[in-house]
């Protein structure tokens, strides 16, 4: 569970989590975090929408190679990406 002062900030990560409860993903709440759409990081990592898409949804997984691009893109650790007790 996020801290209260980032759940009062952003209320759009307490829906995901609560929706998604245990299998949260990273990916999905690093663009809310940053106010980014599936879209725009398609768009940035010259995938198709629907690729990016099945990655915020766990029904695929981008390559080792495609995680490191979208950390740096998303400006951030690989590490928050595969571990959400990493910050």
């Amino acid at each position: 569970m996020l801290p209260l002062w980032m759940q009062e900030h952003n209320p759009k990560i307490l829906n995901i989590q609560m929706e998604e409860n245990i299998n949260l993903n990273r990916l999905k709440v690093a663009l809310v975090e940053r106010n980014k759409t599936s879209k725009w990081l398609a768009e940035q990592i010259g995938k198709s929408e629907t690729t990016v898409s099945r990655w915020a949804s766990n029904k695929s997984q981008p390559s080792v190679e495609q995680l490191f691009a979208i950390a740096e893109i998303l400006n951030m650790d690989v590490r928050e990406l595969l571990n959400t007790n990493v910050r």
